[in-house]
């Protein structure tokens, strides 16, 4: 390996070596930069009505800030409350729901008793999890500390990224070879259209099951509604695992009342996820970028040990970006020409061989 080569190979460890090092920030970064498109098309409809730039991202900020303080005023009291409650009451529905699994393992038979000691398993683990909790309290609040800052940055990197991001998008483009750039131009439009009908879609959606789980279980009279029915809607957002998990907490809190509303809740919640799988997707799926279910679950798996918390939730808008970057480069542009551009450079070489002189020996003059 020559110097040159070896002080090549060295960077590109540094470089990657300090990228990972990063991760979280760049992770905020491209946050940063989906909100943003998506605003982006809120300004541009302004725009659309002779309002300028400036005044429309205005609008446009302040409106987001409406929503988020909206938010922290109506909702974050009663669910605060409710939050408390459910750290009272989830140890004795916890104690109740092993009660329930110890009569279980009496009454049938040994042999199929072992299928509910996983059952144990989860109760004593939730236990521990939850008295973690309690008496971590202080790691709880200063993670929440970085939390509040991290959103702080994220919401300072969108509002610049909102209000001039040409230079921000002509910068990237310039990374790539002149005679691309059209191309890169085009690939960057079909993002931000795919990522923008995908959060349109993925906000209603979690919307629907929010108040409609609000409503199962205020019908089924299940101890804090609020908490259950906003955490299944923020789960929503994690697919296929997301919806799964929503459904245990109420259960254990239905079980810990009476048993036969823990069977109701699952009903519930499986209802829940027909009308959106059989109604809501479908009516919203036009706006959506089409991602396989093995694909979609595969990522947050992936995403979720490569960069934590923060990479489950950014799981499926990342997928979002790499197919469509697949797609169009991978495929588009270099294997569906791939055959063609071997014909070209076959071609090429056979004009050139063609008119190439000949050998020495036929060119040299006759004595």
């Amino acid at each position: 390996m020559h110097f040159g080569q070896l002080i090549g190979f060295f960077a590109l460890v540094v470089s990657i070596y300090i990228l990972w090092q990063i991760r979280q920030i760049l992770l905020l970064i491209f946050a940063a930069v989906v909100l943003a498109t998506v605003l982006n098309q809120l300004v541009q409809f302004l725009q659309k009505h002779r309002i300028k730039r400036g005044i429309a991202v205005a609008i446009t900020v302040c409106f987001l800030l409406i929503i988020i303080a909206s938010f922290l005023i109506i909702i974050i009291p009663s669910l605060l409350a409710q939050l408390q409650q459910f750290i009272k009451i989830m140890p004795r529905a916890l104690e109740r729901l092993r009660f329930w699994s110890d009569w279980l393992q009496n009454i049938i038979p040994e042999q199929f008793s072992e299928n509910f000691r996983v059952l144990t398993f989860l109760t004593q683990g939730l236990q521990n999890w939850l008295n973690q909790l309690v008496k971590n309290l202080f790691s709880l609040v200063s993670s929440s500390l970085s939390m509040i800052l991290g959103l702080l940055l994220f919401l300072a990197l969108t509002i610049m990224l909102l209000a001039d991001p040409l230079p921000y998008r002509q910068g990237f483009i310039l990374l790539f070879p002149a005679f691309y750039r059209r191309r890169v131009d085009e690939i960057l439009s079909e993002c931000a259209t795919s990522l923008t009908g995908w959060i349109k879609g993925t906000l209603l959606t979690m919307l629907i099951i929010a108040v409609l789980s609000y409503i199962g279980l205020l019908i089924l009279q299940v101890p804090l509604p609020l908490v259950n029915a906003v955490l299944a809607g923020l789960l929503e957002f994690i697919p296929n695992i997301g919806p799964t998990l929503s459904v245990i907490p109420p259960a254990v809190l239905a079980l810990s009342d009476v048993p036969w509303k823990a069977a109701a809740v699952v009903a519930l919640y499986f209802g829940i996820q027909q009308v959106e799988s059989l109604v809501v997707v479908p009516w919203i799926m036009q706006s959506q970028v089409s991602l396989l279910p093995a694909v979609t679950l595969t990522a947050v798996v992936i995403f979720g040990s490569f960069f934590g918390f923060l990479g489950v939730f950014l799981a499926i808008p990342l997928v979002i970006v790499l197919q469509i970057w697949v797609k169009e480069v991978l495929i588009k542009d270099v294997l569906n020409n791939w055959h063609e551009n071997k014909q070209d450079r076959a071609k090429h070489t056979a004009e050139v061989e063609n008119h190439a002189p000949h050998s020495s020996v036929e060119n040299m003059p006759a004595e």
